[in-house]
């Protein structure tokens, strides 16, 4: 069996997200989303809620599960038997941060191999940092992320005074 690993922070998981799974479950066995416990930047989700938001979101697909990790991605690839490491690429400045990553990941666990997804051209501008900016902005949100995440984020900034929508 063939078990990919998608590790991110996925603070919180968005539609390209879930469409860089969804193609990757059409080819792996199994694929497993890598919610990162503490990611250096500033996070809106505890990595419980991470877990909880990327679980209902992949609930339906039967191939797909959600861990929550700590330390080295290699280091949980190899405790999951992962032989793929999956990754979604953006735009070109993507490239040379998947690149390095590659590398690295190449020089601590030379078995486990990066396989990169161009994003779907709907999602090449989306990132969560970006989709967190809009909602705290008061902006519309729901065209990318799933309705839990949509309402998890609103939550989040409630007290933010929304704006006309466009």
């Amino acid at each position: 069996m063939t078990t990919a690993i998608y590790p991110g922070s996925f603070d919180p998981i968005t539609n390209g997200h879930l469409d860089v799974v969804q193609r990757a479950a059409r080819i792996f066995e199994k694929v497993i989303i890598g919610v990162y416990d503490t990611p250096e930047k500033k996070l809106m989700f505890s990595p419980q809620e991470r877990v909880e938001l990327a679980r209902a979101a992949v609930i339906s697909t039967r191939n797909v599960e959600v861990q929550l990790y700590s330390g080295l991605t290699v280091a949980f690839a190899k405790m999951v038997g992962a032989l793929v490491m999956v990754r979604g690429l953006r735009a070109s400045a993507d490239f040379e941060f998947e690149f390095d990553l590659a590398m690295m990941t190449n020089k601590l666990l030379p078995e486990l191999e990066m396989v990169c997804f161009m994003a779907s051209s709907q999602y090449q501008f989306l990132s969560s940092s970006l989709l967190k900016e809009v909602a705290r902005l008061g902006g519309k949100i729901d065209d990318w992320v799933t309705a839990d995440v949509a309402f998890a984020v609103k939550n989040k900034v409630k007290n933010v005074p929304s704006i006309k929508e466009y």
